[in-house]
């Protein structure tokens, strides 16, 4: 640490919330326009500041996308069939909701099922991340 920081190692910097949805239908999982919606409205709820979103649509399936955030990132990655999505919602700064936006996906990519960790980062717990898995 330089001098004169303002380090608190009882603080985390900010949220990382890591959501597998399963049971998800094909069709939302390779709708490129669907995602880059969803990864919209995820930035709003996690009441996020959307800088600049980027999208890739793979053949003959699946897609990723990247929600480059003022507080940090959303990612989405999908695997149609297997009915499966992945996602990192990283956001710093007390106002940041990153749970509220993996409420939000899970509703949205209408999953059967899903898992979902959040850790704090950057504060005293990240030399030994104690991830919780919680139901949403």
């Amino acid at each position: 640490m330089t001098s004169g920081s303002i380090y608190s190692p009882e603080i985390p910097v900010g949220v990382h919330c890591i959501l597998e949805l399963y049971e998800c239908p094909l069709e939302l999982l390779n709708d490129l326009e669907f995602i880059k919606k969803a990864l919209q409205e995820a930035a709003l709820k996690a009441k996020s500041t959307l800088l600049k979103q980027i999208e890739f649509q793979f053949q003959p399936q699946g897609v990723t996308a990247l929600a480059l955030l003022a507080e940090s990132h959303i990612s989405i990655h999908t695997w149609p069939e297997n009915g499966y999505l992945a996602a990192d919602v990283f956001t710093c700064g007390e106002h940041s909701k990153p749970v509220e936006a993996c409420r939000y996906l899970i509703d949205a990519f209408q999953s059967g099922k899903h898992t979902f960790m959040k850790m704090p980062r950057g504060g005293e717990f990240s030399p030994n991340p104690q991830p919780k898995i919680e139901i949403l």
